[in-house]
């Protein structure tokens, strides 16, 4: 009569096979959270990266200036125009007043020098800021915008935004492409790891095909096996690259001012599921790949 197990019983016997080759065990954890959190903290890097090279290439602007004695009837009606414009993303505008104010605050310093300044003789002028979506069409939208009566500069920042842009798609290439081969070699350490880990106990598995036992018989206690493997590993994982990154974010903000750093809280959650994804499939993978060579009749 053929016994049956429950799913309980092979997960018990995952905690005991990890228990009785704890050396094994522990090594496998501690290579799958080495690599988590270095995976973790490239692909912080990364996002990091991108995520300053977004704001410092938030160029794709062009900015006019109307002319001073325009009225509020002219400069509305200017806008106008400007909105209906091919390759316009979007239109900010920044009245005399607040440019000037602006400029005070940019200035602290001398504020003195804007003392006398008063609203009747503001020598600023209203701006509209244009964003743009394609830099092949913003010569065109330049020249349209120097014809529109009321405009009296137009400033264009195209080769700096062409320039910003170009680095920033290198940068993030050549990151991607060494974040690909450390999730080929990480993986690559892992299985291996697992493969010692199945290899120390190829006697143990002998003598369970010997006796009769049946293939999953024999795999699910090493898959669950790889899936605790997998959890504990991301969740340690996770607390360090947490720890580290609140480390950094504390030492960039008060040091590096200029350069922005995303609040961990907003990608905690994805950081997390990645981690339990990838440990718990490689513990799966690695565990697959191991046992084969030992599962063959």
């Amino acid at each position: 009569m053929r016994r049956s197990y429950s799913l309980t019983y092979f997960i018990g016997q995952s905690f005991k096979n990890i228990w009785r080759n704890g050396v094994m065990s522990f090594a496998s954890m501690a290579v799958l959270m080495s690599c988590l959190v270095v995976l973790g903290g490239f692909a912080m890097l990364v996002y990091n990266i991108n995520i300053n090279l977004e704001e410092f290439g938030l160029l794709n602007e062009i900015v006019v200036f109307v002319d001073h004695d325009a009225t509020e009837e002219e400069i509305l009606a200017i806008e106008t125009k400007i909105r209906s414009l091919d390759n316009v993303a979007a239109v900010t505008r920044t009245t005399k007043a607040q440019a000037l104010e602006d400029m005070k605050n940019q200035s602290e310093d001398y504020k003195h020098l804007y003392e006398d300044i008063t609203e009747e003789n503001n020598p600023l002028s209203d701006s509209f800021t244009i964003t743009y979506e394609d830099n092949d069409k913003v010569v065109t939208l330049a020249y349209l915008l120097g014809q529109i009566d009321g405009i009296r500069k137009v400033n264009n920042r195209l080769d700096l935004a062409v320039t910003i842009s170009d680095f920033k798609n290198g940068v993030l290439v050549v990151f991607s492409w060494f974040l690909i081969i450390l999730v080929i070699v990480s993986l690559f350490v892992i299985i291996n790891t697992i493969k010692l880990s199945v290899f120390s106990r190829r006697n143990e598995i002998s003598i369970m095909r010997y006796v009769g036992a049946t293939g999953w018989f024999i795999t699910l206690p090493f898959l669950f096996e790889g899936i605790i493997i997998g959890l504990v590993a991301s969740g340690f994982a996770y607390l360090i690259e947490m720890y580290f990154y609140h480390y950094v974010e504390i030492m960039v903000m008060s040091d590096l001012q200029m350069i922005t750093i995303v609040a961990f809280e907003t990608v905690q959650m994805p950081l997390l599921w990645a981690f339990l994804a990838i440990g718990v499939l490689t513990g799966i993978i690695g565990s697959s790949i191991s046992l084969g060579k030992y599962l063959r009749v």
